[in-house]
């Protein structure tokens, strides 16, 4: 779906990512993992199409991301922002329904199968209700959960998303964490996220980008990069796993006094 070739990205005079050699294959769930100031974000942006990589490669489909015309790339990925600002006060409905320009750009307005993918959207994000709701009035959570709205009714095969959990409360970071695994199980979607909940990546993804900020990358299956040594070292900080049933629990090593 997407690969990276030798792909650096710097800040600076400071080396984030040195060559990565990376492939993403569909229905795969990806989690990047980091400190603070890794290149987390750099990196989701490149692999958007928003940022020039300092050196090395990005295809999509087979396809340079730097040859993509921009309708093709709009219906190829979907693109969620760690934040973003509303200037202007479009409803919640309006806000989903403009995911849906790259599929009517010839059309003035939105057609009966925009609207039904928007509801649908606004639906699966438990948001239906504010779709008339001025979106500078809804409170954090509520407007990120219509932005991931928008990105589910651009109905691109990938999804990158940049902390896809912000501003949700727990109920809500679960309920996005089993749609995208759901995604990638059920409709082949390839997925992309960052997030700094070790408990929600582990369960969401089947593989995982370690950044260390200098340059040093690692990738793999979860269940051989989502281990406590290399957590350990990529986040500076001690890290448990603890069994759980089937399932893996990252906590920190250290209490607090």
């Amino acid at each position: 779906m997407i690969a990276t070739g030798k792909l650096t990205l710097a800040a600076g005079q400071r080396t984030l990512v040195r060559e990565l050699d990376w492939r993403v294959n569909p229905g795969e769930c990806w989690s990047i993992i980091g400190r603070n100031g890794a290149g987390k974000s750099t990196l989701i942006r490149t692999l958007a199409g928003l940022r020039a990589p300092d050196a090395g490669t990005v295809t999509l489909i087979g396809r340079p991301l730097a040859q993509w015309p921009l309708v093709d790339l709009a219906r190829a990925r979907a693109f969620l922002a760690q934040s973003r600002s509303d200037a202007f006060g479009y409803s919640a409905l309006d806000t989903v329904l403009a995911a849906r320009h790259p599929y009517g750009a010839q059309r003035y307005w939105e057609g009966a199968a925009d609207q039904d993918a928007a509801a649908a959207a606004l639906a699966a994000m438990e948001v239906g209700h504010l779709a008339q709701r001025d979106v500078r009035t809804l409170s954090g959570g509520e407007r990120q959960r219509v932005a991931i709205a928008a990105m589910l009714a651009q109905d691109a095969p990938l999804l990158l998303l940049d902390e896809p959990a912000n501003a949700l409360d727990l109920a809500h970071q679960a309920s996005v964490t089993r749609l995208l695994a759901t995604l990638c199980r059920e409709q082949n979607k390839t997925i992309i996220a960052i997030g700094h909940d070790l408990n929600l990546a582990h369960q969401a993804s089947t593989h995982a980008l370690l950044l260390m900020g200098d340059g040093e990358w690692m990738a793999g299956t979860a269940a051989d990069v989502m281990t406590a040594p290399l957590l350990s070292r990529y986040l500076d900080h001690p890290i448990e796993v603890l069994a759980h049933g089937a399932r893996r629990i990252f906590i920190t090593s250290e209490s607090l006094p």
